[in-house]
């Protein structure tokens, strides 16, 4: 009985770690945009975010909310673009490219929208974003705290002063700049 009792503890454990896959390769389900409807889509198993002939901006969000999690995906993206990753809202970004305010690649540092700064900087991502190429991105997200790994290894560890409990994810188009950014294997893991 103590074996059928561990090996169903075991297994409800393991499940409960098991990443949620937030997007199938196929389609944007799951998935809502607010902004401009035809800058995201689907092509060879990519989420594409492209800019219109209009250069507005649009946020690609989870339909669902979530409190404590870690982010996992793959971007890939070349020249001046203004993208990222909003968390549980649009005050609180981790930058991809260049921001528009400071004029120079931010990737991986957090945003804060509400105040229009970037707190600190992230360390060590000239040597390790992979322009052109695919990055692997992790963002831990537990409570206030937020640590990224970009392409293995740890660039920012950080805590906010106020962000929300829940909140969807977003994938971020920013407006007036002409670009493209692409994300694959993109899964989520509650803590």
């Amino acid at each position: 009985m103590k074996q059928v009792f561990f090996l169903l503890f075991t297994a409800l454990m393991l499940s409960a770690v098991e990443p949620i896959v937030l997007f199938d390769g196929k389609s944007l389900e799951g998935w809502q945009t607010t902004g401009a409807d035809d800058c995201w889509q689907v092509k060879d198993a990519v989420i594409v975010g492209k800019s219109n002939e209009k250069k507005q901006g649009a946020v690609l969000w989870t339909k669902e909310v979530f409190s404590d999690f870690i982010l996992e995906a793959e971007f890939r993206f070349s020249g001046q673009i203004d993208s990222g990753f909003f968390l549980r809202n649009e005050n609180e970004q981790i930058q991809l490219g260049v921001s528009r305010s400071m004029k120079r690649d931010m990737s991986c540092s957090p945003y804060i929208g509400k105040k229009g700064i970037y707190p600190v900087e992230a360390v060590g991502v000239d040597l390790l974003l992979k322009t052109g190429e695919w990055n692997h991105v992790k963002i831990s997200v537990k409570g206030k705290k937020y640590i990224v790994t970009l392409n293995g290894k740890q660039v920012l560890d950080y805590t906010t002063d106020d962000a929300l409990e829940k909140g969807p994810v977003g994938l971020q188009l920013h407006p007036g700049v002409e670009m493209e950014i692409s994300f694959r294997n993109l899964t989520l893991t509650k803590f």
